[in-house]
């Protein structure tokens, strides 16, 4: 089937109480892994892409293999760029054939967030392609997250409310507690602020730093009104890890399908115990 918008499944993620990965695609083996692993399960997914992957692997080849996969796994998988940075990013995606972005105007002001985010719903909404807006400032991928620092860059649940209401966007990134990347120790997710944003919009809230987070932890998240959660850290460190595993055991080894093929196998490992986690199994 064609990429699909994140409204083919978010309404139903939010209605049901589980939530949808985003797995971040970073070079072909990713796509396949996650591919792999939703099929085997029967779940939706999102394939997420940075503005450094769309760096990486081109635009035409990011949009190509996500359309593959689209086709050979029959599942309603949604492209959305992630972390996109302006309004001319995210029409580039959109141009290019993705079906979801993200603009990601946490950086600005919370006034000029709400009319930057605006324009990117109103554009992106003529064209069938769903949008994820971001309140509040999420962590670094070294950090390790301090009380102090925390409540610094929390979403305000008023704030958040009226973001949606002004904005239109289809699910909604706030800061509650997690980072970006592995932890140093464990998070501090403020179930509260999800809980009562949650209750006040039509739509689900996105857990970003997904990668690290204790399996309870995310599983009260869902509860509390998380329908995405977004994964990559791990999927990287699993692919990178096995693949040093694997050329630290033969140094003879030079061909790259020899460590690529069970690097590949580990993310698959990662992305199913994610989406079982999720409660996105058999909601395809």
């Amino acid at each position: 089937m064609p990429l699909v918008s994140m409204n083919e499944f978010l309404p139903q993620a939010k209605a049901n109480k589980f939530a949808v990965g985003q797995f971040n695609m970073n070079n072909l083996e990713f796509a396949q892994a996650i591919t792999e692993a939703a099929k085997e399960l029967n779940s939706p997914f999102i394939f997420g892409v940075s503005e450094g992957a769309l760096k990486y692997m081109g635009i035409e080849y990011t949009v190509a293999i996500a359309e593959a996969a689209a086709k050979q796994s029959g599942l309603p998988i949604a492209l959305h760029l992630d972390h996109g940075s302006t309004f001319e990013v995210a029409m580039k995606c959109i141009r290019a054939g993705f079906s979801s972005v993200m603009f990601d105007g946490s950086h600005h002001s919370f006034e000029d967030n709400i009319r930057l985010t605006k324009e990117v719903v109103k554009a992106a909404h003529a064209m069938g392609v769903s949008v994820e807006g971001e309140l509040g400032t999420i962590g670094g991928v070294e950090d390790d997250i301090s009380v102090d620092a925390e409540h610094a860059s929390l979403a305000k649940p008023e704030e958040a409310i009226r973001f949606y209401e002004e904005t239109g966007v289809d699910c909604l990134a706030i800061a509650v507690g997690t980072a970006h990347g592995m932890y140093a120790g464990e998070p501090n997710i403020h179930f509260d602020i999800i809980e009562k944003v949650a209750s006040a919009i039509p739509v689900p809230i996105v857990l970003h730093g997904g990668s690290g987070v204790p399996d309870e932890m995310l599983r009260n998240s869902i509860a509390a009104g998380v329908g995405k959660i977004n994964v990559n850290t791990e999927n990287q460190v699993a692919l990178t890890q096995t693949i040093r595993d694997v050329l630290n055991a033969d140094a003879k080894v030079y061909d790259p399908r020899k460590y690529l093929v069970p690097a590949r196998k580990a993310m698959v490992e990662v992305v199913k115990s994610k989406i079982k986690i999720f409660g996105s199994e058999n909601q395809a």
